[in-house]
């Protein structure tokens, strides 16, 4: 039985189905088979593209928020960010039922048109005279309203181990959670430690997040190969690993404390000062504040005073080994969910693994702004810890369950 469960392990997803094997129930002709592939590459190209405009508007949106809208702290950031994936979930279910009784056309056009129509007001969130943070939260829930999938729900068919189901869709959730706080604090972190400014956090974080994405394209090429010889679940397991020691080596460490803006505090009062340093003062502040604003981690946030800063070696070793375990765990955790239910239709259990991930996109920018503004990245780290060793403790608990659909009944039967 164990080998059985490893053999099916290494078996790919999609393939070509042969007379007597267990893929054969489903009828494919080879027309429907090139359609199917067909559809797979177009989609592979709208999810690369809309990863590609998701990381250009992720690694900008902290600085564009604070430029303007200058009440805008950290903890509000979050509630942006969740806004995409909250406007994400609740448009699914609608635009999925409406193309279950209209024709798909319908809801694909009315989606583009209203992420169109809000790309465009995110692009003119600054014009109000004021609120703008509120015009920046209300279009990026737009951008995810307009962005939900317009799939057909179907209900699967099988005797499917639902507490396999329940426990991957927590461990996917707990594995989006954590790479969507981990993007969302890199700009606000960065500036924070090392008193970038707005432009070179762009420009800084673009790199890094970029070098991740060739990381991320390496390791999914390395799987392939990985998994044939270990299985998906080992693979799953040896990521969460990897993903808690970079969250691990991101605490805090040492007596080097981050930069302060107590040189904004003084250069709000001039005191004892000539009427012509004055005009020198007031001539550099515009330039200043337009070019860069202010630097270094911001005195409103206590734990500045007291917190070691995060060197950067830290942040680049710790960047890395998240680079390598969330797409590890990210693809194992579809791929084993997709074994686990089956050759059937899957589009309604697909919708819980979807919603899961929204709901992760959601809470995890929420979570991570308002403890790293409250308690700062050493409570926020450690907590992020402690919730891997709990999803890799579930995984212990459940990994002889997480075995293939056809190994728990097609292979018995046989």
């Amino acid at each position: 039985m164990a080998s059985l469960g490893v053999e099916a392990e290494q078996e790919p997803l999609l393939g070509h189905s042969i007379p007597g094997s267990r893929e054969w129930d489903i009828i494919e002709t080879e027309e429907h088979y090139k359609s199917r592939w067909r559809s797979i590459r177009i989609l592979y190209l709208t999810m690369f593209l809309s990863s590609v405009g998701f990381s250009i508007v992720i690694m900008s949106i902290w600085p564009y928020l604070q430029k303007i809208d200058h009440t805008a702290d950290a903890s509000f950031l979050g509630w942006v960010i969740a806004s995409f994936s909250l406007g994400q979930m609740v448009a699914s279910p609608i635009f999925g039922l409406w193309s279950n009784y209209r024709p798909r056309k319908e809801p694909l056009t009315v989606s583009i048109f209203i992420s169109v129509a809000a790309n465009c007001l995110y692009a003119y969130v600054q014009v109000p005279a004021s609120h703008n943070k509120y015009y920046m939260l209300v279009a990026r829930g737009l951008v995810g309203f307009g962005a939900a999938s317009t799939d057909e729900v179907q209900v699967p068919q099988g005797n499917i181990d639902q507490v396999a189901v329940v426990a991957t869709n927590v461990l996917f959730f707990v594995i989006l959670f954590i790479f969507a706080l981990f993007e969302t604090i890199v700009t606000p972190l960065t500036m924070d430690m090392y008193a970038w400014t707005r432009e070179q956090a762009v420009l800084y974080d673009g790199i890094i997040l970029a070098a991740l994405g060739v990381e991320a394209v390496i390791i999914f090429m390395g799987i392939k190969l990985l998994s044939k010889k270990v299985g998906e679940r080992a693979i799953l397991l040896g990521g969460l690993i990897v993903v808690w020691v970079g969250f691990f080596i991101l605490l805090p460490w040492g007596h080097q404390f981050p930069k302060i803006q107590w040189e904004d505090l003084h250069n709000n009062s001039i005191p004892n000062t000539t009427f012509g340093e004055i005009i020198i003062t007031l001539w550099k502040i515009p330039r200043e504040d337009h070019n860069e604003g202010p630097t270094g981690c911001p005195v409103e946030q206590a734990w500045c005073l007291y917190t070691p800063m995060i060197h950067l070696a830290q942040f680049l070793t710790s960047a890395v080994l998240i680079g390598v375990g969330y797409p590890s765990c990210n693809v194992m955790s579809y791929t084993l969910y997709s074994k686990i239910l089956g050759p059937k239709p899957q589009g309604m259990y697909m919708g819980w693994l979807t919603a899961s991930g929204s709901a992760a996109r959601i809470l995890g920018p929420v979570f991570i702004s308002q403890v790293y503004a409250a308690w700062g990245p050493r409570w926020a780290f450690s907590l992020v810890c402690g919730m891997v060793v709990l999803t890799t403790t579930l995984l212990g608990v459940v990994y002889r369950r997480l075995i293939a659909f056809s190994v728990r009944h097609g292979r018995i039967q046989e």
